[in-house]
This record gives structure tokens, sequence and C-alpha cells, in this order.
């Protein structure tokens, strides 16, 4: 598609000449369905409530029009330590990616629009020291964003846009208390736009106490026959076996593999290093550098399995990720969404895979009741689930680890992380 097409296709969404110059540069072919529906929408200053597959494109879908309010009526007058975009998000990579995200699209404004992103898991002092004078645009997790403000480093009284993405994740995280303390500082005049890919109880109730009557949209399902999802039924003990055999069989070159605790993802890897197979891990017990130097590197093909727990379920854009493997399935169906959303974005076709054995044959039937779904049972030849298993076998097994996250003393954690 010609750049003047691609120009044409954004156009009419009444966007500026920076952005769309910068568009062009990208190859943006055209706008995503959310991306579509959602920027003239924020141009007009409404309020939004917008559900959308993950990798649908909604951060362009609030960050290209954010800019442009922000470039159209930026004063000429220093801006103090205010913010006057701000968006909220549950993880550091979340917080990471969006801020460069908009620093891109920003490209041709010539650096008068500043954007930041604070998280914790590091120095909280470098975060002050890049907030003085305040900053066009914050992306932040909520936890160090209340320390930022107990220490006047900013002043949230001056936020004109308040963006909240992933609002269903940052709520079963425990965000809830430190949501209501930020939504405190704000002032009562303002826009909202919330991102949710699903819509429980708690993300209803603070549509309602926060957004203005919002346009709402629903766009799930507009990538699903882009991701295969298929489930195969193993035994317990022949798990590790099965995914060794895939990886190998079909020369897999970037697999995210998800677990439900930090051990598991080191007792995995060590299992996989016994097959012959080199994997990384990802997990909250690393420190951000070390996060940083792995994603990266999985990112750019030099780690060919990355084994993670949740934290890796929201906010990490890998283009084209062929496949991603539940081999502990998620306590919540709802985050069964959202780690198969790795794989597929943005139309690409990619492969979702569960392995089940027979203690998780219950609980995947509740994540398809939930999602709507239903996956045919298949088998591997050779790692054939037995029809029946000893009652006995099952009952005698400990409980599975607490997923990273669980409980409230490690909820803040996982979101200022």
């Amino acid at each position: 598609m010609t750049p003047n097409k691609t120009l044409s296709n954004f156009t009419h969404l009444g966007l500026i000449a920076p952005l769309l110059a910068r568009l062009t540069e990208l190859e943006y072919q055209q706008p995503t369905p959310i991306q579509a529906q959602a920027i003239p929408v924020v141009l007009a200053g409404r309020d939004l409530i917008a559900g959308a597959n993950t990798g649908s494109g909604k951060t362009a879908a609030f960050a290209l029009p954010i800019l442009q309010q922000i470039h159209t009526d930026k004063p000429l007058s220093t801006r103090g330590n205010y913010v006057t975009g701000l968006v909220l998000v549950p993880t550091r990579e979340l917080a990471k990616q969006i801020a460069d995200s908009i620093a891109s699209y920003a490209l041709h404004f010539n650096g008068d629009i500043k954007t930041l992103a604070v998280f914790g898991g590091v120095s909280i002092n470098t975060q002050m020291l890049a907030l003085r004078g305040g900053t066009d645009i914050l992306v932040a997790t909520p936890g160090r964003l209340i320390d930022l403000i107990s220490t006047n480093a900013i002043k949230l009284n001056r936020v004109k846009t308040l963006v909240i993405d992933e609002a269903d994740r940052m709520l079963s995280l425990g965000f809830s208390d430190e949501i209501s303390a930020l939504l405190a500082l704000l002032p009562a005049k303002k826009q909202c736009l919330l991102f949710s890919a699903t819509f429980p109880e708690q993300v209803k109730d603070l549509t309602q106490t926060l957004l203005n009557d919002p346009v709402e949209m629903q766009l799930q399902s507009s990538d699903a026959s882009t991701l295969v999802q298929r489930v195969f039924t193993v035994n317990k003990g022949k798990k590790t076996a099965l995914l060794a055999h895939l990886i190998k069989q079909h020369q897999w070159r970037q697999v995210l593999i998800f677990v439900n605790a930090k051990n598991h993802c080191n007792h995995l890897a060590a299992k996989l290093a016994k097959q012959g197979i080199s994997a990384e891990v990802f997990h909250g017990d690393k420190s951000q550098g070390a996060r940083s130097r792995v994603l990266n590197a999985f990112k750019a093909g030099d780690i060919d399995v990355l084994i993670a727990t949740d934290i890796a379920a929201r906010g990490l854009d890998i283009e084209k990720l062929p496949v991603v493997i539940n081999f502990d399935l998620p306590r919540s169906p709802l985050d069964y969404m959202h780690r198969i959303g790795r794989s597929g974005r943005s139309g690409e076709v990619g492969l979702a895979l569960s392995l089940i054995d027979h203690e998780d044959y219950h609980h995947f039937s509740i994540i398809e009741k939930k999602n709507k779904i239903r996956l045919e049972r298949e088998q591997v030849p050779d790692f054939e689930a037995d029809e029946v298993i000893n009652e006995a076998l099952i009952t005698a097994n400990k409980p599975i680890a607490k997923p990273e996250g669980s409980g409230k003393k490690h909820r803040r954690k996982a979101g200022t992380n």
C-alpha cells in the first residue's frame, strides 16, 4: 500500500500533519477498528469506555489524539511540576512500552511534548529528577505514582485527560485503593478513557463512578480468527516431556510459556535444559534491568524459549510472536485471554496452546465457559492421556503453589514492579 493511501486512511480521522507523517514512516497501513472508532471520539473530548483485544492497536487509539490535543492547546509558559495527560497501567513493562510508543508517535513535534514512564523496581530519585519541570504525558503504575506524589515530585490537579489501561488487570491486582486515592487528587473536570479486555463487576463500578456520559465500544472479537487455540491432554508426569517434544518437533524459535509461580519458572527451565532446550525465565524476583535484558533478547530472537509468570500476560508486545503455551492454567479465566493475546496480535497468525492433565480438566471447562469458547481435546501420539485416572492419585497431590501476585501483600508489588 502506498504512503499516500496510508495518509488518506488516517486523514479522515482528523489527525494533524505531524502525526500523519509519523504514521506513514511507521508503515501503518490503515486504522484498526479500535483506532478508527476511538480517535474521533477522543478528539471530540468525549469520555470513552472501550473493550478490545490485546494487540488491537489501542495504544495508538488514545495516544494519537492525546498528543494532538496537547500540541494544539499547549501554553507557551513553563509547565511546573504538573502533568497534562496521565496513563495508569498495572505493570512496569506496559508502562515502558506505552511511553516508548507515545514518544515515537510524537517524533515530529521535535521534543515539544515530554513523555515519561514511572514504575517501581528502579531508583525513585532518578524518576524525581526526570520529573523536574513536570511532564506533558505521564505513564505510571499506581504505587510508584503515589510515592512520587508524596515527595511533591508531581501534581495531578491539572490533568486534562486520564487513561486507565488494562483496567480489569489493575483491579484484579488489588489496586482499587490506590486508584481511589489517585482519583481524589485529579480535577473534577477531565476527560476519562477506560480500556479493558474484560468487564468484571469492579470495572463496571469504576466506569459508573468515573466516566461522564461515555461513548461505549466493544471490539473484542475483531482479530479472533488470526489466533488458533488448541488443547492437548496429557498425563501429569509427561507434561514436561510433551512440551520438549513439541518445541523440538516444530523447531519453534520464539515460544512464550506461562506458569503460575516464580519457582515453577526455574524448575521448568531446569527440566527443559536436561532435554537439551535452553530457556530463560521472566518473573517478579528479577531486577528491572535483568527483566529488560531478557525481554529485549527475546524480542530480538536471541532467546528461543521464555518461561514467565503472569507479569508477562499484560503489556508485552512482541511482533509476530508465533506461539504461546499454557503449561500451567491461569487461576482466573479472564487471565487466559490475556495470556494467549501475546500471540496473534494486530491480525498476525498465532498459536495458543494449553497442555492439560486430569487435574486441569474441570478448570479448563470453566475457562471455556467464562470466555464463551469450546475447544476440541487433542492427543499427541506417544503422549496420550489415560482415559481414567485413579482418584486417590489426584487427591494425594500437594496443592500447586500460589501464583505470583496472589495475596494482598504481593498485589501492590506486582503493579509497581
